[in-house]
């Protein structure tokens, strides 16, 4: 289910000089306010849990996750190169999983490594925040990459969709109406989170159970949806 060829091809694309950019300048600034606000305020529980919650779950992860995940594949359909990778003796569900774990394992190393570090920063995983977090961040890279992944197989606006999906939805409607917060995979992995932190040190609106069924869901559907579209686009290039 996982080819080496395919990934070292997803992963020099992700790793192109534009997206590395991007995906380095948000980790980067994370770290940079935890440590000013470390320097000007001191260790803080509040504090850090507003900064991991508000700017590193609910804005830094979904944003990577659109450039890891539509990035894994949009390009390639964009540009017609996908032709190619489907002409190889590469089944399309291996394909789909190879890319689907190289977007996670970037979105993973670029959002929840930067989450744990600004939280030792910011108080020094006091009541468990900062590795609460970053296990939040990570358990949300697996759904953001495959949400985003299908979007890139579905559309050529992937990165708009997306954009719109992460800003509106997760951090603006996530955040404001209390029903959009059952269905917000920083709600989920929210949840992930507040098992493991300290008792009242994190809260989720979404039950741990319920949260797991949907981030497995979610990414089993997606994954599968993703992996039927490209057997679509395989039998257009044969017609």
């Amino acid at each position: 289910m996982f080819n080496p060829t395919v990934a070292r091809l997803t992963y020099r694309g992700l790793l192109g000089r534009r997206r590395a950019f991007i995906l380095f300048a948000l980790p980067a600034l994370l770290i940079v306010i935890s440590v000013v606000i470390r320097v000007l305020t001191g260790a803080d529980d509040d504090t850090a849990s507003t900064v991991l919650g508000g700017f590193a779950l609910a804005t830094m992860v979904p944003l990577i996750g659109v450039v890891a995940g539509t990035g894994a594949i949009g390009p390639e359909i964009d540009d017609g190169s996908v032709v190619y990778l489907l002409s190889k003796p590469v089944k399309r569900p291996t394909i789909i999983f190879t890319k689907l774990v190289v977007a996670i394992g970037v979105t993973a190393a670029f959002s929840a490594v930067p989450t744990l570090i600004a939280g030792f920063v910011l108080n020094g995983n006091s009541q468990q925040i900062a590795v609460a977090y970053a296990v939040a961040a990570a358990v949300a890279s697996i759904a953001y990459s495959a949400i985003f992944l299908l979007l890139g197989t579905v559309t050529r606006h992937a990165v708009v969709v997306g954009l719109v999906y992460a800003l509106v939805w997760e951090s603006l409607f996530g955040n404001l109406i209390a029903g959009a917060r059952t269905l917000s995979v920083q709600q989920w992995s929210l949840a992930l989170a507040e098992k493991i932190g300290a008792d009242g040190a994190i809260t989720a609106d979404v039950g741990l159970p319920v949260a797991l069924v949907l981030l497995i869901g979610v990414t089993g559907l997606a994954t599968w949806f993703a992996g039927q579209k490209l057997r679509g686009l395989t039998l257009a290039g044969e017609e």
